[in-house]
């Protein structure tokens, strides 16, 4: 897909600045995005965002290097782990407050515990970067369950795990929260023990980042407006129950089962997955202790390191 590089003003009066983003995903907690997108939010605020999901996933560096891209959206400990060592990052805004991840098991399990993985394994995908393996890790460690009493297998692809996992592969299985939940529904013998939008507390799992020297005071200018819409497409979400939009769900989302899509965007709704563009300073700090206990960085970040909260804020103007 070809994509033009965005500008970086709006100075030609009824002329909308493009602004794309270069994303690590195509993801149900998204969704406040498509939302803004699609109801013409970011339009009301005289920009025109368009997406590309390029594979593999790290290519989005690529696509801020060359200018394709006005942001990427993904996990902060990218920018993280860059900085002082390659290239510096600045963060603008989140979208996701909680990880979408969920763990499934075989059989019926009742009153699930973290303890209960002691000695067991545990399969956990790895093709899409870090941060699967470092949350679990982390939550495990926050919870009194030393990681290295569980084992895993995290190097190989969601779809070939999950067909190990249902064939007897391990004893659990960490993966999105709608494969999750689609997978239980289509299988019987599957069961979702822990959802860590629900039990894994806050957490700025997905962020907008750029390069920080290629951040202008035209740049700044339009990452506001895209935090204004954005917080308008969150604010949409969490006003109307998903099944009164069961069909824009299935048409953003056609490879999942709708009724997944709904119940699971309604939890998603009341568990604190859509907060605010603005990045949470209590999650950032826990988050960069998990990065830090991952050997990512050295010792936790500053969250003014880099964070800058002023595009966000102009929500509040």
């Amino acid at each position: 897909m070809t994509v033009s590089k965005p500008n970086g003003s709006n100075s030609d009066k009824g002329k909308l600045t493009r602004f794309h983003v270069s994303a690590t995903g195509h993801s149900l907690n998204y969704l406040p995005e498509y939302i803004a997108t699609r109801h013409g939010f970011f339009k009301e605020q005289g920009i025109e965002v368009t997406v590309s999901v390029p594979k593999p996933w790290d290519l989005v560096l690529d696509e801020l290097a060359d200018g394709t891209a006005a942001a990427a959206l993904g996990g902060i400990w990218v920018p993280s782990m860059y900085r002082d060592r390659v290239k510096e990052y600045t963060v603008f805004a989140q979208l996701s407050n909680r990880c979408p991840l969920a763990l499934i098991a075989r059989g019926p399990v009742d009153g699930f515990k973290l303890t209960d993985l002691l000695g067991k394994t545990v399969l956990m995908k790895s093709g899409n970067g870090a941060s699967v393996g470092l949350f679990f890790k982390m939550l495990l460690h926050e919870n009194g369950v030393d990681p290295k009493s569980v084992d895993y297998v995290q190097d190989l692809d969601g779809i070939m795990l999950g067909q190990l996992f249902q064939g007897g592969m391990g004893d659990y299985f960490l993966i999105d929260n709608v494969s999750a939940r689609t997978m239980a529904k289509r299988n019987p013998d599957i069961s979702v023990v822990m959802e860590m939008v629900t039990d894994g507390e806050d957490i700025p799992w997905s962020v907008y980042y750029r390069e920080t020297a290629s951040t202008t005071p035209a740049v700044v200018d339009a990452e506001e407006r895209f935090c204004v819409a954005l917080k308008k497409g969150m604010e949409w979400v969490m006003q109307h129950d998903a099944e009164t939009y069961r069909d824009e769900l299935a048409e953003i989302f056609p490879a999942a089962p709708v009724d997944v899509l709904v119940d699971l965007t309604n939890v998603f709704r009341r568990d604190n997955m859509w907060t605010s563009p603005l990045v949470s300073r209590h999650g950032f700090d826990r988050w960069q202790k998990g990065i830090a206990d991952g050997r990512l960085v050295t010792e936790p970040l500053v969250y003014e390191t880099i964070v800058n909260s002023g595009p966000a804020m102009a929500i509040k103007k």
